[in-house]
């Protein structure tokens, strides 16, 4: 029933969407008008074949419509009208025997009866055949009755039985229409998604994103389509990515909104590589053939799988998978290890995806050591979720500003999470001896630096040659060899460690 009111709704439906056809370039809505042209002929068969209201079910009946078939509606009448039949045959006995008490009854061990009182038994005609002998009456059949008898309770079995195979035939007929109602069906969904996303973007102040063939990724004022109606302001942000700058290093505060921005540049892309308007001022997209992921925390245990191992299998897939045309979301990379690891996991993966991969890439992160990577690689640049400190409180503007996060605001946070005060008092004092001591100690070699050029002017070279003879017999010789023997770049953080560790020992 709702397959044929739905077919019978295609003339209004297509009418509407004629009238917004452009003639001269009729594209998709032109698609759609030609696919949802009513099919006549399996209409009028659902029309003819189903009830207006039928049954839920067809095992119990009432799904088949009346006239469609001759012998189902002889089989309902005899069901139905049982009733009228019995009534219609008593007067006709009444008046035929001169029986005046004579009735037609029925109960389920016997059947359909006439009954006859003792005193009336004298009148009964010769056609009447005793069923039953009672007390005071006795119990007939005629043949009449017993025809009526043999009709009327297997009818209503009959007519059940019927109807299904009313409803089989019904389904084999159907069959041959089945490509042109999955035509239909395809472009009323499609109609459908089109409608809700043109009522949402009007609703919400949406714009028509452009896609151009150049590399590129610029939105202004983009938004997130479903955080921005969950609370009451919503600050809108800027991305830009291009040939000349593949990476943005997002640093800043825990709630700052680093994940928000993140996600609402991949769903803006998204949407608008689908076909719909995005929640931005304007938005103009290159081509992205893959958007890859890499955001939250989470383990697998049934599969064994830690969550820094999921984090790693995930960095694996977009590693491997990335091209210089897709955008990549990577968020606190290396965060589920020790603090070198996950240090030196952060960078190596940033710098991959520059070096290599060179895909559009917002990586977020609370490791301040990789704000130098813009430094070395000019196509990386730095931005952050701005944040001020009230008192002893924090408040997130959540606007991505140029430039790497002053520091990330972790006690503030925890804070406003609701960690007992004693917790956050100890938590400064130990921060505090913590910096301290950090200023106080020897410069630390930095890990991500450039290594520096080897000057060497060849018209001094035998000068040079003879002081470093006098150095070699003085107590820096062998600390400056070992200083000459490192290459920082090809040092992983715990070997880099190991050479400070020696090189204090030999200053020493």
């Amino acid at each position: 029933a709702s397959l044929r009111d739905g077919l019978a709704q295609l003339p209004v439906l297509r009418h509407g969407v004629e009238l917004t056809l452009d003639r001269a370039a009729p594209g998709l809505l032109g698609d759609i008008h030609a696919a949802i042209a009513t099919p006549a002929d399996c209409l009028d068969l659902l029309q003819r074949a189903i009830l207006p209201e039928p049954s839920v079910m067809v095992r119990d009946g009432g799904v088949i419509a009346r006239g469609f078939d001759a012998e189902l509606d002889e089989l309902r009448g005899l069901s139905e009208n049982a009733g009228q039949f019995l009534v219609d045959l008593e007067t006709r006995e009444r008046a035929r025997t001169g029986i005046g008490n004579l009735r037609v009854e029925y109960n389920k061990v016997h059947g359909f009866y006439i009954e006859v009182t003792n005193g009336q038994a004298d009148k009964v005609p010769d056609d009447y055949r005793r069923r039953q002998t009672l007390k005071n009456c006795e119990r007939y059949i005629t043949p009449e009755l017993k025809a009526f008898e043999d009709k009327a309770l297997s009818a209503q079995d009959r007519a059940l039985a019927r109807e299904k195979l009313l409803w089989d035939q019904l389904l084999a007929d159907l069959a041959a229409h089945i490509g042109t109602l999955q035509s239909i069906a395809q472009a009323l969904a499609l109609l459908d998604t089109l409608q809700a996303l043109t009522a949402h973007a009007v609703r919400h102040n949406w714009c028509a994103p452009q896609l151009v063939g150049e590399p590129c990724l610029d939105i202004r004022e983009g938004r997130h389509p479903v955080v921005e109606n969950q609370i009451e302001r919503f600050i809108a942000n800027d991305c830009a990515l291009s040939d000349a700058q593949r990476l943005l290093l997002i640093t800043g505060p825990n709630m700052g909104g680093k994940s928000t921005f993140m996600r609402q540049v991949a769903l803006i892309t998204l949407l608008a590589y689908v076909g719909s308007y995005v929640p931005a001022t304007s938005a103009t997209i290159g081509p992205i053939d893959r958007i890859f992921t890499r955001i939250g925390a989470s383990d697998d245990l049934a599969n064994g799988r830690s969550t820094f191992m999921v984090e790693m299998t995930e960095s694996a897939a977009i590693l491997n998978g990335a091209t210089e045309h897709s955008l990549v979301l990577m968020d606190e990379v290396g965060r589920g290890t020790s603090t070198f690891d996950g240090l030196a996991l952060a960078w190596a993966i940033a710098h991959h995806l520059i070096e290599n991969s060179r895909s559009f890439t917002l990586f977020a992160t609370h490791y301040f050591e990789l704000t130098q990577l813009p430094e070395q690689h000019p196509s990386a640049a730095n931005v952050h979720l701005s944040a001020v400190e009230h008192k002893d409180s924090i408040v997130f503007l959540h606007a991505v500003q140029p430039g790497p996060a002053s520091q990330s605001y972790g006690l503030q946070v925890a804070q406003l999470a609701g960690v007992p005060p004693q917790v956050i008092k100890a938590a400064r004092k130990h921060l505090a001896r913590l910096e301290s001591q950090a200023l106080e100690s020897s410069s630390q070699l930095d890990l991500f630096a450039a290594p520096a050029a080897e000057e060497q002017d060849d018209t001094d070279a035998t000068g040079s040659h003879a002081h470093a003879g006098a150095q070699a017999h003085g107590a820096d010789s062998e600390l400056l060899e070992a200083l000459a023997g490192i290459d920082p770049d090809a040092l992983t953080p715990r070997e880099a460690l190991e050479h400070i560790y020696r090189l204090k020992r030999l200053a020493a």
